[in-house]
């Protein structure tokens, strides 16, 4: 059903800090930048062999990353598992009784399609599967 873990999500208040952090600090390539309107934030993707992490800032308060951020404040927001057919794999995960958050896929970053598993059925983490749109 999961083909490898897509990527590590991580939540930042300070977006700009955060990539020149993990860009000239910790070395990580930054390979993707986009606004992800639908979504409320602001993604940057940072290439960890044929993983990603992740940094997500919230476009405005009223925003999940925002709300997220001032209850938790920045740290681990989800971890994503890539799929070639989210449309199974959630309707497989539904059977088994995983509470769903979306129950349909949305568009995410790059043009993929996502969805969330909500945490009270995945060890309180909140979990994502997305598709790559080149599949």
């Amino acid at each position: 059903m999961f083909d490898r873990i897509d990527h590590i999500g991580i939540a930042v208040d300070d977006l700009e800090g955060q990539i020149a952090h993990y860009r000239d600090v910790l070395g990580l390539p930054l390979v993707h930048r986009e606004t992800v309107e639908s979504q409320g934030v602001e993604a940057v993707l940072f290439d960890v062999g044929e993983n990603h992490v992740e940094l997500i800032a919230p476009l405005g308060p009223d925003t999940g990353v925002a709300k997220f951020l001032a209850k938790n404040g920045p740290g681990l927001h989800h971890v994503a598992y890539q799929t070639t057919d989210i449309v199974a794999a959630l309707a497989t995960l539904k059977e088994r009784g995983v509470q769903l958050i979306d129950e349909e896929p949305r568009v995410g970053i790059r043009d993929s399609r996502v969805a969330f598993l909500h945490p009270k059925s995945t060890g309180k983490v909140l979990t994502e599967l997305t598709q790559p749109a080149h599949h």
